[in-house]
């Protein structure tokens, strides 16, 4: 079964072409360490909640968006071995460094962790 990393991030809201080239300059790095897919997701119908929700888990303002982010792998042996390598090399590859592709959200902020799927299903 697949493994899942998932992201929830605040960004400014003037600044989402700067996330899409961001995410288009960064994300393939996980297509060739061997992630499935990577879907980067902008927010389009997030409901503010009583208790809790989106927004305050990343303490997002009136004028950030929030963005669910997710990168599956085939499984976790495959991502703890690419993200062991991004690791070590990802102060020498231009597209994780923070001159030539910075981020343009506060990292701070973002939240995120692996997950190992309980149930899937999907259509044919």
């Amino acid at each position: 079964m697949s493994y899942i990393d998932g992201f929830v991030l605040a960004v400014p809201k003037a600044n989402k072409q700067k996330f899409i080239d961001h995410a288009n300059m960064a994300d393939p790095i996980f297509m060739e360490s061997g992630a499935i897919r990577v879907v980067e997701c902008w927010q389009d119908d997030v409901p503010r909640g009583k208790v809790t929700d989106f927004y305050g888990a990343v303490k997002a303002t009136e004028d950030e968006a929030v963005v669910f982010s997710f990168i599956e792998w085939p499984d976790k042996a495959t991502r703890d071995a690419a993200m062991e390598k991004l690791q070590a090399t990802m102060s020498s590859d231009p597209r994780m460094s923070p001159d030539t592709n910075p981020m343009p959200f506060d990292g701070k902020r973002m939240i995120f962790g692996g997950f190992t799927p309980v149930v899937e299903m999907q259509s044919d």
